[in-house]
């Protein structure tokens, strides 16, 4: 997700995720699964998302129903070739698990 103008307060992570300010010239890379959302934002406050291999987004509230379909639609998501930021230097990894970092770069 790039932020091209204004600036918000974002939780990422879920409920008891991480907030975070994000503000013109950020670019967030939420991997598959992670909750995330607006809490407040500037009224100028813009974003532009993009999903890698044509996917779509798959909206979730949270319910508990959701989610075994919802992991196992994750499971099958690939990550990236390159990262959407700095190509072929490749996405940053936490070394657990292979996942990857929630990073405002």
């Amino acid at each position: 997700m790039g932020c091209f103008s204004g600036e918000a307060l974002v939780q990422l992570g879920g409920e008891s995720g991480k907030k975070m300010k994000a503000q013109a010239g950020d670019i967030i890379v939420i991997p598959a699964g992670v909750g995330h959302k607006c809490i407040t934002h500037s009224s100028d406050f813009t974003v532009l998302g993009a999903y890698p291999f044509h996917l779509s987004p798959d909206l979730m509230i949270g319910e508990k129903r959701e989610r075994p379909g919802a992991d196992e639609r994750i499971a099958k998501i690939r990550l990236p070739d390159t990262d959407p930021l700095v190509g072929a230097r490749g996405l940053p990894k936490s070394g657990k698990n292979d996942k990857i970092n929630c990073n405002i770069h």
